[in-house]
């Protein structure tokens, strides 16, 4: 039977969804460093390891709401349900009240929030273009597309509306963009009504709702906690880098032989996207505070200042750039196709981590140019720029490698996981970004300057391992890919026929 509408217009729901529910979330956290910082006092180090703690729930609590969605309430249910929650949780930053105990709880309902929505609309996605490999690698990299156009308006508006009404304004907008997610589903929900898990089509079930309403209470309460505590922070992290890898034997031992290469394969990649993330959490900690000490805020042309930017715009680089990049990147992707080949992932991640080291090599050297202590700002659009292209070469396409190397079965859970993954390496990466901590915030711009390139030089080091361990990797990852493919379509083929032999009887 063929679906009651097309996979484009299905697509272009989740699409504009995630667009808004993205808005939301990085006007948040283009903000909450610096209101850490600037607002309540606290230090790099406290405000670093804050953001880690914090940004490790909010990927990791995923791997919970992808098994709600597929098995408690449904994909689509868990998605608009998370929607909402995030919109609560923007909605308590907004009230002005500075006591700590107050944010964190706001923080905790944005966690859960999270949690039920993130791997429920990346799950949709994978179930509308299900069995087509070549498009899923498009999709995901346009739906990564859709994050950093929300993304970039919110990281250029929320800055700009904080200097000018305040930081609690700021987080209003993050609100409003989360109704408007909820808004767009509303409108468009019936795109998507052959689109979601088994739960999806059967009467809700209250006591399972309640229950699920009850662990988000548990999980916000334990956010909090957390965050008033961080050597559980720590102790977590290593945790669930342990139950990671734990579910994977599990499954891969479980596994049908047809299952086993891709779930191994998909393992290695997760390995990979762990050590990515930790470059990505420098956006928001190390890079934002080098962009307040040690950037000139002005660009400059000719000697003529074309115009200004604040310390917590210069993240909207990223998607700007990402937004540029996309769309060669899906040409380049289609074009590969088209010739009958498949650009392997594995590749595709070893040519990331070398745009990422490109990248940080830029922010070093840029201070060989600095004046008094501060560096031009374009250093950071081209430093952003070569780490852009590394972002979506891996974590664009670490959607996808879920999609294609995980049976559909495991799809939900197996995007959890991947999302914890990103969880450990967000912790792990705000512990890096205290390595250029400043001993006090009176530090001049001279002496602050070395502390931050001396970081970017062993960054830009670490991407380059990341590159050769990937490249070494290349020859297992291609023949796990074979493997799975020839699996895939055996497995294929057997359907066919016992479809015939049904046919025929």
């Amino acid at each position: 039977m063929q679906p009651p509408v097309s996979q484009t217009r299905s697509f272009t729901t989740v699409f504009l969804i995630e667009m808004w529910e993205r808005f939301g979330y990085y006007g948040m956290a283009a903000l909450l460093v610096l209101f850490m910082v600037d607002r309540l006092g606290f230090t790099d180090s406290h405000a670093n390891l804050t953001w880690g703690a914090f940004t490790a729930l909010v990927y990791a609590a995923p791997s919970i709401g992808g098994w709600i969605g597929d098995k408690v309430l449904g994909a689509r249910r868990t998605m608009i349900i998370g929607a909402s929650v995030l919109c609560a949780g923007y909605l308590m930053l907004a009230v002005p009240n500075d006591h700590l105990t107050y944010m964190y709880t706001s923080l905790g309902v944005i966690v859960v929030g999270n949690g039920l929505f993130k791997a429920n609309a990346a799950n949709l996605v994978r179930r509308i273009y299900e069995g087509d490999d070549a498009r899923i690698d498009s999709a995901f990299t346009i739906y990564y597309m859709a994050v950093n156009i929300g993304s970039t308006v919110s990281m250029l508006a929320t800055p700009w509306i904080k200097d000018h009404w305040g930081w609690h304004t700021a987080f209003a907008v993050c609100c409003g963009g989360m109704l408007l997610a909820i808004l767009n589903f509303m409108l468009m929900h019936r795109t998507l009504a052959h689109v979601g898990s088994l739960p999806d089509d059967q009467p809700i079930r209250w006591k399972r709702l309640g229950a699920v309403a009850l662990g988000g209470v548990g999980l916000a309460l334990i956010t909090l906690y957390v965050l008033q505590h961080k050597q559980l922070a720590v102790a977590s992290v290593w945790t669930a880098a342990f139950a990671i890898l734990a579910i994977f034997a599990y499954m891969i031992a479980k596994s049908e032989r047809s299952e086993r290469a891709g779930l191994i394969a998909a393992l290695v990649l997760i390995g990979q996207v762990i050590l990515f993330f930790i470059f990505y959490v420098q956006m928001s900690t190390s890079l934002t505070l080098f962009a307040l000490r040690n950037v000139d805020p002005r660009f400059m042309l000719f000697d003529t200042t074309l115009f200004t930017w604040s310390a917590a715009q210069f993240q909207a680089l990223n998607p700007i750039w990402i937004m540029l990049l996309s769309p060669v990147l899906v040409w380049v992707y289609n074009a590969v196709a088209k010739s009958g080949r498949d650009l392997p992932v594995a590749a595709k991640y070893a040519l990331g981590f070398g745009a990422v080291a490109a990248g940080y090599l830029v922010f070093t050297i840029s201070g060989r140019y600095a004046i008094d202590g501060r560096v031009s700002s374009w250093f950071m659009v081209w430093g952003y720029g070569l780490y852009s292209l590394g972002e979506l070469l891996v974590s664009g396409l670490g959607l996808a490698m879920i999609a294609r190397y995980v049976p559909a079965r495991m799809s939900g859970f197996m995007m959890g996981a991947y999302f914890v993954a990103t969880g450990v390496s967000q912790y792990l990466g705000s512990v890096v970004a205290n390595f250029a901590q400043m001993p006090s915030h009176d530090l001049p711009a001279t002496e602050s300057l070395p502390l931050y390139l001396s970081l970017f030089e062993k960054l830009g080091w670490l991407a380059a391992i990341g590159m050769v361990l990937a490249l070494l990797l290349l020859p297992l990852m291609n023949r796990l890919s074979r493997q799975h493919q020839r699996c895939a379509e055996e497995r294929r083929e057997e359907a066919l026929q016992t479809q015939g032999v049904a046919a025929a009887q």
